[in-house]
């Protein structure tokens, strides 16, 4: 029987990846904390403190720890240095300084910053939408008025 260890693979960063998954727990965490909460409920001052020491390690977390631990993987586990040229499959992004077609040279260190950027890109598309969620939490939707073949709202006069 052939034992693989998952979490041995080159790919694979244990502290990559649970950082990136304790993060985004965290900041999905709040959904069921707002849907507790009333809107308009007062916050005293050791509740708010509490909060904000939470918002803040939350995006501590997703804006240095996260991308952090993936820059040192991909330069240490993965060798993605300046000088480690990425050709991609059957060599199509050769770059024509090395005979290849590609109009410029890609290194990996390039891959592995567009990445970073990446994650930069997901947690701060999770943080708006946190945001638009709380706002908008316990607002019913307008209720739809009655229109005319026209597409004109009909309003009764009383």
């Amino acid at each position: 029987m052939l034992a693989i260890d998952i979490l041995k693979w080159p790919g694979m960063n244990q502290a990559f990846i649970f950082s990136f998954i304790v993060t985004l727990a965290l900041a999905l965490a709040i959904i069921p904390f707002g849907k507790r909460r009333k809107p308009g409920t007062p916050l005293s001052w050791g509740e708010a403190m509490l909060g904000s020491v939470y918002a803040f390690g939350v995006m501590f977390l997703a804006y240095g720890v996260v991308p952090h631990q993936w820059v040192d993987h991909a330069d240490k586990e993965l060798g993605w240095r300046k000088d480690k040229i990425l050709f991609g499959p059957f060599d199509i992004l050769k770059p024509k300084a090395l005979g290849g077609n590609f109009p410029f040279t890609l290194a990996y260190e390039a891959v592995r910053d567009i990445v970073a950027v990446a994650i930069y890109g997901v947690y701060i598309g999770v943080m708006v939408f946190l945001f638009i969620w709380w706002q908008k939490r316990g607002k019913e939707a307008p209720k739809e008025i009655e229109t005319s073949t026209y597409g004109r709202p009909l309003v009764r006069k009383s």
